[in-house]
């Protein structure tokens, strides 16, 4: 990864820090929080996944079945498969 999406995503993971601190409903409810006797300590967690995008080419749509065995045209493009792989989704050969 190059430098520059570093700092992109530095900025991004900046901007949603900005954005809770500055939040006025997030403020309010941890004032209420407190008002119930309570400390609060507020810590989250961002995840950030990158996919690098890769031009679409020309060739022939994929095909998926539902589970019933039909398979249903697509367009399905690369980063549709990586998607389904990344939730453990194992795609079957089309029968051509």
């Amino acid at each position: 990864m190059n430098q520059k999406v570093k700092n992109l995503i530095q900025k991004l993971g900046e901007a949603i820090h900005e954005s809770v601190s500055e939040s006025e409903h997030i403020a309010g409810v941890v004032k209420n929080i407190r008002d119930q006797g309570f400390d609060v300590l507020l810590m989250l967690e961002a995840t950030i996944g990158l996919n690098e995008v890769e031009p679409e080419t020309e060739s022939e749509p994929l095909r998926l079945t539902d589970g019933s065995g039909e398979f249903h045209d697509g367009p399905y493009t690369y980063n549709d498969l990586n998607f389904l792989k990344s939730l453990r989704i194992s795609l079957p050969e089309d029968p051509k």
